[in-house]
């Protein structure tokens, strides 16, 4: 089943590359059977095509963290919240302030 889910977001992301929504999808689905290299791969696309797509930092940020990487996770939590605040969406961006609380608390 999650195969066949990546292939119909890539899918649609070969047909739209700009496909935010898409491709927000693929990399959770990534991020959902391990394959954080892809997943976080599509995160960084995601980031640079659509740099106001503010669920892209956290879920990146939390994955980052979540495999030790915890000095990319800072910056792209850094970077997450400087965008939250530019779009004016203080609610993601205090959850990204508490998780990068979490993360400046492991080093």
């Amino acid at each position: 089943m999650n195969q066949n889910r990546i292939e119909i977001l890539t899918q649609f992301i070969q047909k739209d590359p700009n496909d935010s929504f898409a491709r927000f999808g693929l990399a959770m689905e990534y991020a959902r059977l391990d394959d954080t290299d892809q997943a976080i791969e599509q995160f960084r696309m995601l980031r640079e095509r659509n740099p106001n797509y503010i669920p892209a930092y956290f879920q990146a940020g939390k994955l980052l963290a979540k495999i030790g990487r915890r000095d990319e996770a800072r910056q792209v939590l850094d970077a997450g919240i400087a965008a939250a605040e530019r779009v004016g969406d203080l609610h993601a961006k205090s959850e990204m302030e508490a998780e990068l609380a979490e993360v400046l608390r492991a080093f």
